[in-house]
């Protein structure tokens, strides 16, 4: 089993990267890899194409690859909520929550991953265009096999962008390193509260695949559970899988997975496709509603795993 990722050092995949080198996905008579393909749309090419099996990323983005959701589902989720960060250069005194920061600024972000903030600022009543806010990719972001949030942040200390909407790993790095500031947690209640449901971490197959080899994918969907299960009972083995896929950027993934618990869950509910279908018909990469049982593939929900540590 091929498993692609848009961007390996992160804790948004970390799931599905922990799924295979934590042996979760062994346990389950799956021998997998995980492959970066990056950005996220070219993954789920990749999957239209039969390159690879599954592609654990950015829901909404399998729209890029599989218009009307024709011929894809998702699987389960690798953790609840929209899970990027607005990061702003440190110099402008950036205040948290304050949006209005981003005019005439330049913010990087992946293309697909940029529809979320986009849409997040008109819903705060920011028109991009009118108030002079760039929203680009990082120069050389584009190129395959590039890991987008730790080249967000190098883009920032570089002067090459005003802020970027990225992952916790970029965001780290930038905040720890005092270039950077942060503006905006969407999964933590910053900004729109419909932020919460544009998209969230999940993994995705084709419906071939699931008509062809139902048993493996609901393998995988175990193993994703499992590895969530064994993250919050022991959220030290995060070192250990960083250790062995990035080893030169892993000094912050404990502390970054061990924040993402509370949201380590798998479940795929109706709240969270209502409010995915109502974004994508917002930024207009969708015309209709598509019900749930056209988005989620229902007869692995048995497997999920829906329970998760307390909020602090």
């Amino acid at each position: 089993m091929k498993i692609a990722v848009p961007d390996l050092i992160s804790p948004s995949y970390f799931p599905a990267e922990a799924a295979v080198t934590m042996g979760f996905l062994a346990k389950e008579g799956i021998d997998a890899t995980v492959e970066l393909i990056s950005p996220i749309e070219r993954a789920y090419e990749s999957l239209r194409n039969g390159e690879i099996d599954i592609v654990a990323g950015s829901a909404h983005s399998a729209l890029s690859a599989f218009p009307r959701w024709k011929g894809v589902k998702l699987i389960c989720a690798q953790s609840q909520g929209m899970y990027w960060f607005l990061i702003m250069r440190a110099d402008l005194n950036a205040k948290r929550g304050d949006l209005s920061v981003v005019k005439g600024k330049r913010i990087g972000a992946a293309p697909w991953v940029g529809l979320c903030f986009r849409q997040l600022l008109v819903e705060s009543g920011i028109d991009p265009v009118r108030d002079g806010v760039t929203i680009m990719p990082t120069p050389g972001s584009l190129e395959n096999k590039v890991n987008f949030g730790v080249a967000a942040a190098r883009a920032l200390e570089e002067g090459l962008i005003d802020g970027f909407w990225a992952n916790g790993m970029g965001a780290e790095i930038a905040v720890r390193s005092g270039v950077g500031t942060l503006v905006i947690d969407a999964r933590r209640g910053d900004g729109p509260k419909a932020g919460f449901n544009y998209t969230m971490a999940t993994l995705a197959t084709t419906n071939k695949l699931i008509a062809e080899q139902p048993d493996k994918i609901a393998g995988a969907v175990r193993a994703i559970a499992a590895t969530q299960l064994a993250l919050q009972k022991n959220v030290e083995r995060a070192e250990d899988v960083a250790a062995k896929l990035f080893p030169q950027d892993s000094a912050h993934i404990v502390e970054l997975v061990r924040r993402d618990l509370p949201f380590y869950r798998s479940d795929l509910t109706p709240a969270f496709v209502a409010g995915m279908n109502r974004f994508a018909r917002a930024i207009n990469i969708l015309d209709q509603d598509v019900p749930y049982s056209e988005v989620v593939a229902e007869q692995f929900s048995q497997y999920w795993n829906k329970s998760a540590p307390k909020f602090d």
